[in-house]
């Protein structure tokens, strides 16, 4: 009984904590979105859907429906379920003509062929696994993602981003979808509205982060929003996509694909990560994105206030944000701006 009433109060407590929308794609997104379930459990994730690469690119081709991966990598982040339901789902076929897809993957899919709508599919897969808060597609529309770069070549397709600009080993000047007039999810434009906190990232900035901007009305509604206003800086630069980047550069980027002012916070890492593993990506062309005095500077001056702190958790030799540490600073800025 004690235990009971110890999980009543403190579901009690996640409710009644602030309202916090995420968006973003990819590792980066999900990883977060476990710590912050710790702190509210009034959370959205937003994530994008112009994925055309690994399984969710097959199902995509083959079915005709969005791209499920990102998706599935957040509702299992947020879902509250035995581990073994967990691995099941995370279970990626090692033969066969399934080899290489994930069974978490072809569970959406069955979903979205019984229900006919892949909105409703994820709602279904929500309530299956008991999640917090909500996941969202950025949208219903099959969007494909376009990269044109400083030299002029045109990228076509998310996957192909990253790759062919570092064949060319140009910048990005910016990318686009197509449809240009893609509609945003309703739901997700009302957890924007009603939002304590609205966070981009962390993930791959031009194709986790930015297709999310891209669509309708996403960052009118981001601009309108009472909320604070956060990015969270990558702890690491992507081959192909942010060569050389540093923190600047990333809030640049945002900008250039929505609009001044549309950052309150950014929140930057500061701990050095140890030789042995940060060698590995130095050899795959990553470098770590450390914020410079100027650079703090420079965003100071754009009313950009900055955030640093210790955010690195390495586990199995993989560099990724301390998520309970990032999830504290974001409640904390809410409960100082709320207390104002």
């Amino acid at each position: 009984m004690k235990l009971t009433n110890k999980t009543y109060f403190k579901k009690k407590k996640l409710a009644l904590a602030p309202s916090v929308v995420v968006i973003g794609g990819g590792t980066g997104l999900s990883v977060l979105l476990r710590g912050l379930k710790e702190f509210t459990s009034n959370i959205t994730a937003i994530v994008t859907v112009a994925d055309d690469g690994g399984g969710s690119g097959i199902l995509r081709e083959d079915l005709g429906m969005l791209p499920p991966g990102d998706i599935r990598s957040c509702l299992l982040a947020l879902a509250n379920t035995e581990p073994a339901m967990e691995k099941l789902l995370q279970h990626r076929f090692k033969e066969g003509m399934l080899k290489g897809q994930s069974f978490g993957n072809l569970f959406i899919a069955a979903m979205n062929e019984i229900y006919g709508n892949f909105e409703t599919a994820i709602k279904e897969m929500s309530s299956v696994l008991a999640v917090t808060g909500k996941v969202l597609p950025m949208t219903l529309e099959d969007v494909k993602l376009y990269a044109k770069l400083e030299d002029q070549h045109i990228i076509e397709g998310e996957s192909s981003i990253p790759v062919k600009n570092g064949e060319y080993k140009s910048k990005i000047d910016h990318v686009y979808i197509r449809p240009e007039k893609a509609k945003p999810v309703d739901d997700a434009l009302e957890a924007i509205r009603e939002a304590d906190c609205i966070v981009l990232g962390p993930g791959s900035l031009y194709t986790s982060v930015i297709p999310n901007l891209l669509v309708e009305g996403i960052v009118e509604e981001i601009d309108k929003s009472p909320g604070i206003k956060i990015y969270i800086s990558n702890v690491m630069t992507q081959p192909g996509e942010t060569d050389n980047y540093g923190v600047l550069d990333h809030i640049k980027a945002i900008i250039k694909h929505s609009k001044t002012d549309i950052i309150d916070y950014v929140i930057a890492n500061i701990e050095e990560i140890p030789e042995d593993t940060l060698s590995k990506y130095i050899k795959d062309g990553a470098r770590p994105v450390i914020i410079t005095e100027e650079e703090e500077k420079k965003l100071q001056e754009m009313n950009i206030e900055v955030i640093k702190n210790h955010l690195i958790d390495i586990k199995k030799n993989y560099i990724r944000h301390d998520a309970v540490s990032l999830s504290e600073i974001i409640i904390d800025l809410v409960s100082k701006k709320k207390k104002n």
